[in-house]
């Protein structure tokens, strides 16, 4: 859930003040890391789950503050655009039934979210890039009334010069557009994924999060459209890169940091190397000052909040106080079902119990540059894709998840003990979206390929199909 900041306009003595409670926290986090005091506490999940917000015409509409007032849910949050909101949910301990658990609450949030915003003759929406969404709608007039939103649209702007970000994205077709706000972000709605992790685990979870984009990312694309162009199967992938497009180092504010990204490696020895390469070489963008001592964090946590890296790791504190770490994954975008969602989920925390505990670690399996290559290869192609995997060979995907990913993913979920009806339910939707090649961007392809539909009619029929709640590889291709 995003951190709300206290003001929009900053001199350069706060930029001098945060740099400098920045440098102490991350100085004691390494003291934290050296002396092992993080909580023990883990195999826990959690998930966030960024929506929209349409009208009649299946068209965004702009009204999260007063829908997310009648509904008065702490848990659901505004996002950066009017027409955007976010579902969160309370962790679950990883055993048993968790996973249908989780589908249970989501399902529940969901349906109060659906009849709150039904009563507002506006709908609810999960995808990953709504297909109706147009340039002119991304305006500041459209920014969530949230003082950290603007601020930030404010900083990303004045790293920059001035000059607007320009977006381009060659895929099946090509698209280069510019804007001069941020808010080409607000398009990118997700799915992110938290796992909690023991501290001796830490650096195999975060490693092992990497390995898996190149698969979460395939088996869940849901992104085929951005403004009427046809680009990646993925494409809020390149969308949010470029979308608040800023180096690391106030000098190289161009440079080959970037503020969203796959990583520039693995971690060696500690994930505090994220922590200390935001430090050194991400400029600060939001410099708060908060007046909790050091061991709260504040502002480490803050600027490691504007470093989007697609695996992020994080510091949070356990109901006693004590510091513990989580790893955001942060690749699979919302939709198209919630059983679909919690499908994904069960996929990536089998996945990641099984490869921490492999007995060779995969980051000396597969070197990082193959990690990140497959990554990208995935998001353009999904589930076409060819990818290299631990044993060095280069294949496509599909085979590559029917017959080692999906059994990997069984043996993780077992090894969490997670209830066997739960294993074979959300891992028999993965099987079926795989064996059928029909993710929720295949799903709106062959609508089209149908159809010649229009953004609208694909939206309607989206939406539809959703609202029936069936998994998105047993989806029909019928018109509404």
């Amino acid at each position: 859930m995003g951190q709300e900041i206290s003001e929009s306009h900053f001199t350069p003595e706060d930029f001098a003040a945060y740099a400098e409670s920045l440098k102490e926290e991350t100085a004691l986090l390494g003291e934290w890391f050296r002396e092992g005091i993080f909580s023990p506490r883990a195999r826990m999940g959690g998930f966030e789950l960024e929506a929209w917000l349409i009208d009649a015409d299946a068209r965004p509409a702009a009204i999260n503050e007063q829908f997310l007032a009648r509904l008065d849910n702490p848990m659901v949050v505004p996002e950066l655009a009017r027409f955007n909101v976010e579902l969160n949910d309370y962790p679950q301990h990883l055993w048993g039934s968790a996973l249908s658990r989780f589908e249970a609450s989501l399902g529940a949030t969901w349906e109060r979210c659906r009849r709150v915003a039904s009563g507002m003759d506006a709908r609810l929406m999960m995808i990953g890039i709504l297909p109706t969404v147009r340039e002119a709608e991304l305006t500041q007039a459209n920014m969530s009334d949230m003082k950290r939103y603007r601020a930030l649209n404010e900083q990303v702007l004045r790293l920059r010069g001035g000059e607007p970000l320009v977006l381009e994205i060659h895929g099946r077709e090509h698209l280069k557009t510019a804007h001069k706000s941020v808010m080409l972000e607000s398009v990118t709605t997700s799915f992110q994924l938290h796992l909690k992790v023991h501290p001796r685990d830490a650096l195999r979870a975060y490693n092992a999060s990497l390995v898996l984009s190149a698969p979460m990312v395939a088996l869940a694309a849901n992104s085929p459209y951005l403004f009427g162009h046809d680009l990646w199967d993925e494409t809020r992938i390149p969308l949010f890169e470029q979308s608040v497009s800023v180096g690391g180092l106030a000098g190289a504010s161009h440079g080959p940091m970037r503020r969203v990204t796959f990583g520039s490696g693995y971690v060696r020895k500690s994930i505090f190397e994220c922590f200390t390469e935001n430090e050194q070489h991400y400029p600060v963008l939001l410099p708060m000052t908060f007046q909790e001592g050091l061991e709260q964090m504040s502002h480490l946590r803050l600027h490691n909040g504007t470093i989007w890296r697609w695996n992020r790791p994080l510091i949070g504190f356990d109901y006693d106080g004590i510091p513990h770490l989580r790893i955001e994954h942060r690749v699979v975008p919302g939709g198209p079902s919630v059983v679909d969602a919690i499908a994904n989920a069960a996929f990536f925390f089998g996945l990641s119990r099984a490869l921490i505990d492999a007995g060779t670690p995969p980051e000396q399996q597969l070197p990082f540059d193959r990690a990140r290559d497959n990554f990208y290869a995935a998001a353009r192609h999904s589930l076409e894709a060819s990818i290299t995997w631990l044993d060095g060979e280069k294949g496509p995907i599909r085979p590559l998840v029917l017959e080692r990913l999906l059994p990997l993913a069984r043996h993780g979920l077992e090894t969490l003990e997670i209830d066997a009806v739960d294993i074979e339910k959300y891992l028999g939707i993965i099987e079926g979206r795989v064996r059928s090649c029909r993710t929720g961007a295949a799903w709106q392809r062959a609508y089209v390929a149908r159809h010649g539909a229009g953004m609208e009619e694909l939206t309607e029929a989206y939406y539809w199909r959703q609202e029936e709640g069936m998994p998105v590889h047993e989806w029909s291709l019928n018109s509404v």
